[in-house]
């Protein structure tokens, strides 16, 4: 099953995805996606209606991130080794662990804002891993349980903010659109292993990342697990899990994004994304 949120920004509605590829709305039947929809028994529930008898919508239709209400967006660093190596670290024992602002989320095809000044902007491709069920101190066969399933997530960072600025890896992660989530959540029956997604990223038509999920130094189940020991994961959360190579930044020269610059980027089963680098705003 693929879930996706449709309509204007900050009124999206529900929906699906069904067999064909047409968008269904869903909006007579739960209120979003998000919150207690995304447990196990309200995903039955879904999974088990017909989507022939649900509303059609336009093929134009703007999809918003595939979750509502996210409460925490709770990051894992540095998770390929290939990557840290070409940030120049030494591949982690444990998972670094860090925060993404709820603010930074937007839709897959979204705008992403340039901040005033920043020269440093940088792209990721991730697995998104969205939480189901509420979890706490929970072990790893039991993790993937509490996973409502997984979407494609755009890591988008400001790389002076987060490693020429004093503190914590944040400030660099949170701007507003820097978290492009979607096109859909889809469910784990359907992805399969999440170990074996392919992820691929362009700009401006430029292959700069290739990788796998079968190359992360912690997988999806450990991930859970582990963040389940140091805060009570709940439902919506949306972890992204870490990205392969070719950022930015490990270019030689390092290469950054520019007013103008086209992102796509996708995984399999995962769909894909397209944003285009627009300054702030008003600002």
């Amino acid at each position: 099953m693929k879930l996706i949120r449709h309509g204007l920004r900050g009124a999206e509605k529900p929906g699906l995805i069904d067999a064909s590829g047409t968008l269904r709305d869903l909006s007579g039947v739960v209120p979003d996606i998000a919150g207690t929809v995304l447990g196990r028994d309200s995903m039955r529930r879904l999974a088990a209606l017909d989507p022939a008898a649900l509303p059609a919508l336009p093929t134009d239709t703007r999809l918003g991130a595939c979750v509502g209400a996210v409460g925490n967006v709770v990051c894992i660093g540095l998770n390929y080794a290939d990557h840290a190596a070409e940030a120049g670290l030494k591949a982690p024992g444990q998972p670094i662990v860090f925060n993404k602002h709820s603010g930074a989320i937007s839709g897959p095809a979204d705008e992403v804002w340039l901040a005033p000044g920043s020269t440093k902007l940088d792209w990721e491709v991730e697995l998104g891993v969205v939480i189901g069920e509420p979890a706490f101190r929970i072990s790893e066969a039991e993790a993937l349980d509490v996973v409502a399933g997984y979407c494609l997530v755009n890591d988008v960072s400001e790389r002076a903010y987060q490693i020429e600025y004093e503190g914590q890896w944040t400030k660099g992660k949170s701007y507003p659109t820097h978290c492009p989530i979607g096109p859909w959540l889809v469910t784990p029956d359907e992805l399969g292993d999440p170990q074996a997604v392919d992820l691929w990223l362009d700009v401006n038509g430029q292959r700069r990342q290739t990788g796998s999920t079968r190359t992360m130094i912690f997988g999806v189940a450990r991930i859970v697990s582990y963040l389940s020991q140091f805060m009570a994961l709940q439902p919506g959360d949306v972890i992204p899990t870490g990205t392969p190579p070719g950022v930015g930044m490990g270019q030689k020269p390092p290469v950054f994004l520019q007013v103008g610059d086209v992102i796509t980027l996708g995984g399999a089963g995962l769909g894909q994304q397209r944003q285009t680098v627009v300054p702030t705003p008003g600002r």
